[in-house]
């Protein structure tokens, strides 16, 4: 337990680059941290960071063993949430990563449910650009990652690839929301557009739809951000979009229709993990109870 307590300073230093903050942040005076790290670093005979005058950063023997680090507390965690399970009451944290498109609606309904379960186990949800959530498998700070479109990464493994389609959000005053069945996306954009940005994998997929189309678009807002785009929806009759599993149920002034797959292609949904990675029984179980939602 004494060497897990020194991983974590270590780590936290790794993280922030600076002994004064992860001090604050570990409730210990900056002498008692370099402390721990010096005497960490005499046991094992080498450095780990180059001291310089913007921080500290790791070097080459650090880097090594911060890996070690992040592999022996994943272990712990796993190994006590095992223990929680003989005991019949499951503990333990969860970290997901996740896509945008899926922070607002899905996974917060997915984590209320296993918390209705396991109100022991606790969560942290962090949204991150499509591009860098297999980094944040890697860096051992996501045990599990809900994403679209991601980019092809040896380290990530699928657990789950799913198509869903795009939808069209509109007003519920919208002359498309009295539409039945798939929209056509030339009636979508006969109508002012929000945009999202290119921050977002489904920008992508619209970009590619309408050069297959050849329309312009008529863009009112350009945002990376889908709450903005809902809210601004029920204030001017503008289309914007979102995939299926990103939709919001319980707002009643907005209406989704799927966009014809004769127009646009389905979005990748993938839940991944990292690759020969054993999960802690907590986020194993809830990786579970995701892909049973978004399969179902």
């Amino acid at each position: 337990m004494k060497h897990l307590r020194t991983f974590a300073c270590i780590l936290d230093v790794a993280l922030s680059g600076s002994i004064r903050k992860s001090a604050e942040r570990l409730a210990l005076t900056p002498s008692a941290l370099t402390r721990k790290i010096q005497d960490f670093e005499q046991e094992m005979g080498v450095t780990l960071f180059e001291r310089l005058p913007q921080g500290m950063r790791l070097n080459p023997a650090g880097e090594l063993v911060v890996r070690h680090i992040r592999d022996q507390l994943s272990d712990f965690e796993r190994i006590r949430s095992q223990i929680a399970d003989l005991s019949g009451e499951r503990r333990g944290h969860v970290s997901v990563a996740c896509s945008q498109a899926f922070a607002h609606e899905f996974l917060p309904a997915q984590i209320a449910a296993y918390r209705a379960a396991h109100p022991l186990v606790s969560f942290n949800l962090m949204v991150r650009d499509h591009a860098h959530v297999v980094s944040a498998l890697t860096a051992f700070e996501a045990d599990l990652a809900v994403v679209l479109q991601p980019p092809p990464a040896p380290e990530f493994m699928p657990l789950l690839v799913l198509e869903q389609p795009v939808c069209a959000i509109v007003a519920a005053d919208h002359p498309l929301a009295a539409t039945e069945g798939p929209v056509r996306l030339r009636d979508c954009l006969r109508w002012p557009v929000i945009m999202p940005d290119r921050s977002l994998a489904i920008r992508h997929l619209l970009d590619a739809a309408r050069v297959r189309v050849s329309l312009p678009a008529q863009v009112a807002l350009e945002t990376g951000s889908f709450e903005v785009m809902r809210s601004y929806a029920i204030r001017e009759h503008v289309v914007t979009f979102q995939i299926r599993a990103g939709v919001p149920h319980e707002n009643e002034r907005l209406v989704a229709r799927e966009i014809d797959a004769r127009d646009m292609a389905p979005a990748q949904t993938v839940v991944g993990q990292l690759r020969g990675r054993t999960l802690p029984v907590a986020a194993a179980r809830f990786t579970e109870q995701v892909v049973r939602a978004l399969v179902g």
